[in-house]
């Protein structure tokens, strides 16, 4: 078995257009909107440093096991380019991020509007990261 190769400037890349995504979601768009479901303040429960380093690290994280994920996926499909990217970014959320968040519905009583709006952005962001991962190789 051959090594897989992954182009760590397109994970970090991948990893910064995910922050992008959720900057303007969880801002201009729909800042108030997911603060008011979230009930949250205007200060977040950690510091502003603890939370970027930590939002930081888990969007590198993804990215770089989507990249792993895009690798074998399009092999096994036999497709490449934006395509490539939208699937394997569709099948991540709808296998992995879409059912472990409803556990915030299901057990912990979050209202589904708040599901909805998290899951979009978490939707938008691996579809931007798969498509720039599948384009930056």
């Amino acid at each position: 078995m051959g090594s897989v190769s992954i182009n760590t400037s397109a994970v970090m890349a991948a990893a910064m257009v995910k922050i992008a995504v959720e900057f303007i979601w969880h801002g201009p768009l729909f800042g108030k909107v997911w603060m008011r479901l979230a009930g949250l303040t205007d200060k977040l429960p950690m510091g502003m440093g603890k939370a970027h380093v930590l939002s930081l690290a888990g969007s590198v994280a993804m990215s770089y096991v989507l990249a792993y994920s895009l690798v074998f996926g399009a092999a096994y499909l036999n497709i490449s380019g934006v395509y490539a990217g939208i699937m394997c970014g569709f099948l991540n959320w709808l296998g992995f991020i879409a059912p472990v968040t409803l556990g915030g519905v299901i057990w912990e009583g979050k209202p589904w509007k708040l599901w909805l709006l998290l899951n979009s952005s978490y939707l938008v962001s691996l579809l931007c990261m798969g498509v720039t991962l599948a384009l930056w190789k």
